[in-house]
């Protein structure tokens, strides 16, 4: 009998109602200050990095593969029989390729290694959806080939509060980001599913402005299938809540849910201010991708 382990690293962005509810494992990422490191969501707390961004915007590593070993030594313990883990994208972190390493070493153990090409709700949903249908009762090749279909239903954008911190961590060109900031543009963000990196889907100027086009850009996702969506921040709640309330009430809305802050590992990178939302359609209760 199959005993199927899900397993993420701490970009991931989900509720902690989900994590418990299917044992999601999590390899943590370290969050590096000239003076002192921590773990990542366990010794700091998203909230922690973003209020000290303004003294000293810190460096990330990577979990560990003695992290990557560990976990896979305790689920064999465990009597696990499968592994299904979704990562960073590789475009982003090492991550994905590591843990491809370590799961080849650990034979047996059955490991499906899944690169999201994406970051905090696009690795969570990923696993949320990966734990209904383990409840549903599906062998780990279903569950294995019904991700693609996962991700293809989600369509995941972030506005950031400022380019600056994407611009310092290389995310974006010096030259737009600096631009960007004289002109008060805020582009609409997505990770692009090939090369697993930010693109910009539209360029809109002014704050409230970007945060409304996000929820345009969802109205014409709504109006072909209901949807279930997710609401993500960086220190901006106030701002998020009201992006929460207003699609709250919009037609085809299945479900809505408030994750909160952004993980410390991605915000190094998107900075205070930064708002995401991800659509994921919907097609029943029991779907099948």
């Amino acid at each position: 009998m199959e005993k199927i382990a899900l397993l993420t690293d701490s970009a991931c962005d989900i509720d902690d109602e989900t994590i418990k509810k299917y044992s999601i494992e999590i390899l943590p990422f370290r969050i590096i200050y000239k003076d002192r490191e921590y773990i990542d969501k366990v010794e700091i707390t998203p909230k922690e990095v973003y209020d000290s961004m303004k003294y000293e915007i810190p460096k990330s590593s990577l979990p560990s593969i003695d992290d990557m070993e560990s976990v896979f030594d305790r689920l064999e313990r465990e009597n696990y029989t499968h592994v299904v883990a979704v990562t960073i994208s590789s475009g982003l972190s090492g991550t994905y390729n590591a843990l491809k390493m370590v799961s080849k070493k650990h034979n047996k153990l059955s490991s499906y290694v899944y690169d999201s090409k994406s970051t905090s709700l696009g690795e969570g949903i990923v696993l949320k959806e990966c734990g209904r249908l383990l409840d549903q009762g599906r062998s780990f090749s279903e569950i294995v080939n019904c991700i693609p279909g996962i991700k293809k239903s989600m369509h995941f954008f972030f506005v950031f509060g400022t380019l600056e911190y994407a611009r310092k961590g290389g995310r974006i060109g010096r030259l737009s980001g600096t631009i960007g900031e004289i002109l008060d543009i805020k582009p609409i963000v997505y990770f692009d599913d090939d090369q697993g990196i930010c693109f910009t889907r539209h360029k809109v100027r002014g704050r409230k402005r970007s945060l409304s086009k996000m929820i345009d850009i969802g109205n014409d996702f709504l109006a072909k299938c209901p949807c279930d969506v997710y609401v993500v921040h960086g220190n901006a709640r106030e701002e998020a809540e009201n992006i929460y309330n207003r699609i709250s009430g919009l037609p085809n809305v299945e479900n809505i849910y408030m994750i909160g802050q952004i993980s410390p590992i991605v915000g190094v990178y998107s900075g205070p201010g930064t708002v995401g939302v991800c659509y994921v359609e919907r097609n029943g209760e029991n779907q099948v991708y």
